[in-house]
């Protein structure tokens, strides 16, 4: 009679867990911080949720409905002035798994399965103070292979951060790990000593390989993390986390292709229609919408319809990583953008810097500059109102290091040379402003250079030219740096100690200075 008691009851479940079309609850102020709706805390209007494509607001009770399927995540869009709670390890918990049956079989398992939805599934918020002038810490790529990686990434990053004071939030753009899924929980232990709320999104790196659709690839990522796209509100800016993968290839169903799916892109529509005009509107994902000199690395139809979506929105840009270089991207209409100004996006330079190649430096972990001359480093996204800056930090140097300067130690005193001064700019592109003087003299004009950065060249040829392999391992091989200049020597220069300086304005209308020195001698006879 027990078994069949309990058949009955497992029966009815499954049979609830079928039925479930409709998911109803509160977004309410959580006055007593226990997760709970208590009798005395009042339901919160007009704030958004979602299923992770249809977004509706909450009724002025507080109250919201959603249809709901097998497999959806389920959350509230945090509404400025107000917090989520947080895991133990700084995660935003803002969300809700349903996936009744949990995930098919795959590798790395997945979600579990979550069983029905409770009668009423209520989202808590705290109200809280936020200014609309702040500032947002941006990883790109930790990307750690092995927990060696995880402890290069913690030595020579998150160090440099733990504890930092007067920044809102984090934010890492995807590759959070590299292939082995198991690493998550030791990243997220690595990022919670930041000691900030920390937002996470999808790269390809994080994926389920033995996913068969591209709705599934996100599951692993999806149990550690939560939805893999979803918003959140901070002062007059409106963030928009995308998964920008497509896997398998829908072209040939091998790899994986920049772009979104239809219930995305629906999401990011049905989220808009409750966001002002004036607001900043911040998109983060993973690839870059478009990749000069990459192919067909981002389907055309996805970009397209996003810049349509986004089209009424004068303050707009976007966050990315993935290419482990720097570079500022700006969409005019030959990418399908028609805004009054160019759409920019910020690719971001990786804190794995090369994928931890290189020498070994003073901090013992593996310098890794990127193939374009960048320093490994990390973001600051500054926000004043509905307008941002953005500055990146390269790790272990001062703030001021903004510009690497390479010229020869030597060069000939009182002739010509076809040396050449270089100086990357990491924050810069084709247009700013470059100058440069030699002790103090007038300043001229840098010539913008499509090549590779010299000091890289070096950096690589160390290995190629070494008899004693060093620890560490060889760096990839240079490319084209899109934030490089070139000046030329004087044919004047008497013999000695001379400093060369070098200028530089950001599209932000910032200046940055650098010196370096270097030594003119006569030739041997």
């Amino acid at each position: 009679m027990k078994k069949f008691s309990m058949l009955c009851c497992g029966l009815m479940m499954a049979s609830a867990v079928q039925a479930q079309s409709v998911v109803k609850g509160f977004v309410f102020n959580d006055l007593n911080g226990n997760g709970r709706k208590d009798k005395n805390e009042k339901g919160l209007a007009q704030v958004s949720v979602s299923n992770g494509t249809k977004v509706v607001q909450t009724d002025a009770n507080g109250q919201y409905e959603l249809p709901v399927a097998k497999d959806n995540v389920l959350f509230v869009i945090k509404p400025s002035g107000y917090a989520v709670p947080l895991t133990d390890d700084n995660l935003p918990r803002f969300y809700r798994l349903h996936k009744p049956e949990g995930s098919p079989a795959l590798k790395y398992k997945g979600v579990a399965p979550t069983g029905a939805l409770p009668a009423s599934l209520d989202f808590a918020l705290t109200a809280r103070p936020e200014a609309d002038d702040y500032t947002a810490l941006i990883f790109g790529d930790p990307q750690p292979y092995t927990l060696e990686d995880i402890e290069y990434f913690t030595r020579g990053i998150v160090s440099e951060v733990e504890g930092i004071k007067d920044v809102a939030f984090g934010l890492s753009l995807g590759d959070l790990v590299g292939d082995n899924l198991d690493l998550h929980h030791p990243y997220v232990k690595a990022v919670k000593r930041v000691g900030l709320p920390w937002y996470n999104l999808m790269g390809n790196h994080d994926m389920d390989y033995d996913a068969k659709a591209d709705s599934l690839s996100d599951d692993t990522y999806e149990a550690h993390f939560g939805p893999a796209n979803y918003a959140f509100n901070v002062g007059k800016v409106h963030y928009i986390i995308l998964d920008d993968i497509l896997y398998p290839d829908p072209r040939d169903g091998k790899g994986y292709w920049g772009g979104f799916r239809k219930d995305q892109l629906d999401f990011v529509e049905n989220d808009l229609k409750f966001v002002p005009k004036d607001q900043l509107i911040v998109l983060a994902y993973h690839i870059p919408l478009h990749e000069e000199g990459e192919g067909d690395a981002f389907r055309d139809d996805d970009r397209n319809r996003l810049f349509s979506i986004l089209k009424d929105y004068p303050h707009t840009f976007s966050l990315s990583a993935h290419t482990h270089l720097q570079r500022q991207n700006f969409h005019g209409k030959e990418q399908g953008w028609n805004g009054a100004k160019p759409f920019h996006e910020y690719n971001a330079g990786t804190t794995s810097g090369d994928w931890y190649s290189g020498e070994f430096n003073i901090q013992g972990v593996p310098s890794s500059t990127m193939r374009d001359g960048t320093p490994k480093g990390y973001a600051f996204l500054r926000i004043k109102g509905n307008q941002y800056t953005i500055d990146y930090k390269v790790a272990g140097e001062p703030k001021e290091y903004q510009i690497r300067i390479h010229t020869p130690r030597v060069v000939p005193a009182g002739g010509n040379t076809s040396s050449g001064i270089y100086a990357n700019f990491f924050m810069g592109h084709e247009g700013n402003s470059v100058q440069y003087r030699i002790d103090n003299g007038a300043w001229k004009d840098m010539a913008f250079q499509a090549e590779p950065d010299p000091h890289f060249q070096r950096l690589v040829h160390n290995w190629d030219y070494t008899e004693y392999l060093p620890a560490g391992r060889r760096p990839s091989n240079p490319v084209k740096s899109t934030h490089l200049w070139r000046g030329a020597f004087p044919n004047n220069l008497t013999e000695g100690k001379h400093t060369v300086e070098v200028k530089a304005k950001d599209m932000f209308g910032r200046e940055f200075t650098q010196t370096q020195a270097f030594w003119a001698e006569q030739k041997a006879q």
